[in-house]
Order: structure tokens, then sequence, then C-alpha cells
């Protein structure tokens, strides 16, 4: 977990120790909601509002990966498929465009730590960047 630059070893041990099993989540996708990181949906009618993060889950590991998109998002962070994702995030405007990129790089950095936990492969910060044809891979939505 410590190969994504950007997470620290308090954020790795945190991660690893409030999830404790990594099987216990049959896709990766769904620790980000576990998490808290998901945006709660409010439906009624022909409506499907979106709303902020439920902060459900660990606020500790919640606030770590935080702090880890804005390390990843920030002047020190190499360029990886969270940048990239975070940056055009951020791009689409509006005044929470730079918060709402932080928290979706925190939700798909935690997607990763566990997808990489499972499957042991060794982190690639430019994964989608060079294989397009494969859809995801290391960074599962």
């Amino acid at each position: 977990m410590r190969q994504v630059r950007g997470v620290g070893p308090l954020t790795a041990l945190t991660f690893v120790l409030t999830l404790e099993d990594p099987k216990r989540f049959e896709k990766s996708p769904t620790v980000g909601a576990y998490l808290g990181l998901a945006p709660a949906k409010n439906q009624s009618g022909e409506r499907d509002l979106q709303q902020r993060i439920t902060k459900e889950g660990d606020e500790m590991l919640r606030r770590l990966l935080v702090g880890s998109a804005h390390y990843i998002l920030g002047p020190f962070g190499e360029d990886s498929d969270l940048r990239r994702h975070g940056e055009k995030i951020a791009q689409h405007g509006g005044k929470s465009a730079k918060k709402r990129a932080v928290v979706a790089v925190a939700r798909k950095l935690s997607v990763l730590l566990h997808h990489l936990w499972i499957s042991g492969e060794a982190y690639e910060p430019l994964y989608n960047a060079r294989h397009p044809e494969e859809g995801g891979g290391q960074e599962v939505a």
C-alpha cells in the first residue's frame, strides 16, 4: 500500500486495521461507501439529488485518506491516474470543485488500496494511461 505516493505508514496501517479482512468486501468499490466517502442520494419522485458524503465508517481513516488525496493533488504529487482523475473533476468549475475532487480521489484511493491488498499487484501510477483498452485494471471505479 505504501507504493502509492502520498500514502504513509499511518494511513496504510489504519487502512489495514480498519478493514481487518479484505475478503469481507466482495468488490473493491464498496470500500469507498463503507468508509463514508460515497455521496448520499435523495430520490423523490422524478428527482435524483446527489448530496454530501455520508460520513459513515471510521472518521480517522477518512481523514487520513483525504489528507493523502490532498498530497496527490498538491504541488508535490506525481503524475498518476489518481491525480489526473482529480484534476479532471476540479476543472468542471464551481466553488466546491476542488473539494469534490479531493473527496473523489480519496474514494478512488480507498478502492485502489483495497484492490492492491487483495491482488498483491505492484502499483503502477499511470496504469490506465498505458492500458486504455482494458478499461480499468488497477483503479476500479
